[in-house]
């Protein structure tokens, strides 16, 4: 098993490092997705992606499930989200998209242990462009799972660490509010999609004008999780709530439904047993995202810290109970569509900070005609920003009292 075979242009064949030498890496490869495609014979799979000039790479697998990762830097993925390009039953998912700014990933979620046993990228064509051919044959696990693993760091290629998660500094008195906003998705994690509208787009796009909304309210700081179209993990996205040292963790998002009527907003906190089993769905949906996305998660799992986490957050657990009601209540006030359920519970990852209240807010269904109408609607969107903001600025008053009380 081949667990980590190209970085760079180390291995590049077929003529591929003189004409790459001369473009210097520099520029973005975009892919030809009609002539590119995933598919199976005899067997064997085999990968071909048609770019337009050629670019450096590695390739790596991961265990549980079997994944094949390969990092770019950098391809255009304009034209597929990845699953276009799949035409065999020998991989189960595929995501393709930007990893962190100026390199891109391919993740492909594998059907069984195969073992990468060819890998080359073409250039003979004299514009340039380039083909990289990879082919792997079916393995045993225990090989697959000795080879698998995530490289070596290297300068460049990987996601920044998560920020340090050491105890935050009590803040000054006075200091101003610190909201932190969380655009669901991002990078090769698309979420959910309505024809060419998708969810990473429209949130972060919702999230920059829900920020200037709460700056002009005043005594807020707002921080992003993300600034751009980036990937960004889910612990990654809790350790920078952590770093601002947050009074207020938001997570935007916006489901869609393969089937069934459901509209409007609906928000979530944190529960251990989902409130019914499609939210039990979505939080399983979100939860996989940094695995679809080609990150190692193995050795993630810690009950010690788990149960110290829980105890801690039998203090901050109320006061995100008591954000989403506000939510709640500021919506109906101004006369949004509210889910027929709109508050239920799940175990999204994003909201597991014990020290910080934080709430997940699905703005409304991709799936659903006149809820994209309104993320579309620039009024829409505006009144949306503002119940919001209101509804932080009544949880920040009942806060303050609940916390005068408990001190009593």
């Amino acid at each position: 098993m081949i667990r980590f075979c190209i970085a760079l242009a180390a291995l590049f064949i077929g003529g591929a490092a003189p004409v790459i030498a001369q473009q210097g890496f520099g520029g973005l490869a975009r892919l030809n997705a009609e002539a590119s495609a995933i598919t199976a014979a005899r067997g064997e799979l085999r990968i071909k992606l048609a770019l337009s000039q050629g670019v450096p790479f590695r390739i790596f697998t991961l265990d549980a499930p079997e994944r094949l990762v390969v990092d770019f830097r950098e391809v255009d993925w304009a034209g597929t989200l990845g699953p276009e390009l799949v035409q065999t039953d020998l991989v189960r998912a595929a995501r393709v998209g930007g990893f962190r700014p100026g390199w891109s990933r391919m993740a492909l979620e594998l059907a069984g242990p195969f073992a990468l046993v060819h890998a080359v990228l073409n250039t003979g064509a004299d514009d340039g462009s380039a083909d990289l051919v990879l082919t792997l044959v079916h393995t045993s696990p225990e090989a697959f799972a000795d080879g698998a693993g995530v490289p070596q760091p290297q300068p460049g290629w990987d996601l920044p660490p998560p920020a340090d998660m050491g105890a935050a500094q009590p803040r000054a008195p006075g200091a101003a509010m610190v909201v932190v906003l969380d655009p669901g998705h991002g990078g090769i994690d698309p979420g959910a999609d309505s024809g060419s509208m998708l969810e990473k787009d429209l949130m972060l796009g919702f999230a920059r004008q829900l920020k200037e909304t709460l700056l002009r309210a005043g005594d807020i700081e707002v921080v992003l999780t993300r600034e751009d179209d980036s990937f960004v993990s889910l612990e990654r996205r809790v350790s920078i709530a952590h770093a601002a040292r947050a009074d207020l963790f938001l997570s935007l998002h916006a489901d869609s439904l393969g089937e069934g009527t459901a509209r409007g907003a609906t928000i979530y906190k944190l529960g251990a047993d989902a409130s019914d089993a499609a939210s039990a769905a979505l939080a399983e949906r979100h939860n996989r995202a940094d695995l679809l996305a080609g990150l190692d998660l193995s050795g993630t799992d810690d009950v010690v810290a788990d149960v110290l986490m829980d105890l801690a957050r039998m203090e901050t657990q109320p006061r995100a109970d008591l954000m989403a009601r506000a939510l709640v209540v500021a919506l109906k006030e101004a006369d949004l569509p509210l889910n027929s359920r709109p508050m239920r519970s799940a175990s999204f990852s994003v909201l597991k900070s014990p020290a910080i209240p934080s709430v997940l807010l699905e703005l409304g269904f991709l799936s659903n005609g006149r809820d994209m109408d309104n993320l579309n609607d620039p009024e829409w969107r505006a009144d949306m920003a503002q119940a919001i903001a209101d509804a932080i600025g009544a949880w920040t008053i009942a806060d303050a009292a609940n916390s005068r009380l408990m001190r009593q």
